[in-house]
């Protein structure tokens, strides 16, 4: 059976560790990301320019070396989330999520009758090429994703506590940047606004019995947003994880 040990961890209360990534879609990458401690790894499609040929493997690349795959795909469509899906991945991120029926509509294409509306395709990639009665394949899948609205407008923010109620959501998450831009104080994260904002939007969480996840710049902000009741975290990217790595150790071999 496939499982996903980081839906299973946060749905039972725990908190999960990650990274996401836009540019180094290796083959070693999701390895060099669990030797350092990663639990899962977010493929970013919205900004990155990845396609289904880099995608595939990538995700299997993932799942070979025993941390979850997750996507954010470009948008809310069929068409965008059924393919990865079938590739492989064990989550899903919409970005600009507003309304309770886009939750719902992210929900049925990520779940299989009766739960939502996933076309049928049994025995590929998601299944790790095996073949099992339907039914545990249906049962096994529909435990298997994390469904995530990512909640970055003004609307959104209005819509959090809908958005995080529907059934079958399983995971927000705040995108810091483009709500402060649709709030009117664009990058300004210190802004007291914006702690309003992320404070609405956990309570939201709160209030659904659900977690909710960000992507923070480095471990210091992980342990403050750990400490303020975030629950999923990605640790900057992997373009910004190797550059701060770079940028540290040649101005140490300059000083």
């Amino acid at each position: 059976m496939i499982d996903n040990p980081v839906r299973a961890k946060l749905l039972a209360g725990g908190t999960a560790l990650g990274v996401m990534a836009f540019e180094f879609f290796t083959p070693g990458l999701a390895k060099v990301l669990k030797a350092g401690g990663a639990e899962f790894v977010i493929l970013d499609t919205e900004h990155s320019g990845a396609g289904m040929d880099t995608l595939k493997p990538a995700i299997a690349y993932a799942r070979g070396a025993g941390i979850v795959p997750m996507v954010r795909v470009p948008g809310l469509a069929r068409h965008l989330i059924s393919p990865v899906l079938d590739a492989g991945a064990m989550g899903i991120m919409v970005p600009m999520l507003e309304t309770a029926d886009q939750a719902r509509e992210l929900v049925s294409y990520c779940r299989y009758r009766p739960l939502g509306t996933r076309g049928l395709a049994f025995g590929m990639a998601h299944d790790d090429y095996e073949t099992r009665p339907l039914h545990e394949a249906i049962t096994a899948a529909n435990d298997a994703i994390l469904t995530i609205p990512l909640i970055e407008t003004a609307a959104g923010l209005a819509n959090a506590a809908e958005i995080m109620a529907v059934p079958g959501i399983d995971l927000g998450w705040v995108g810091h940047f483009d709500l402060t831009d649709s709030l009117g104080f664009t990058g300004q994260i210190d802004d007291p606004r914006y702690a309003a904002a992320e404070a609405q939007l956990l309570a939201a969480a709160t209030a659904a019995g659900k977690p909710f996840g960000w992507l923070a710049g480095d471990g210091r902000q992980a342990k403050a947003a750990l400490a303020r009741g975030f629950r999923c975290l990605c640790i900057n990217t992997d373009i910004g994880l190797l550059r701060a790595a770079v940028s540290h150790e040649f101005a140490v071999a300059r000083a």
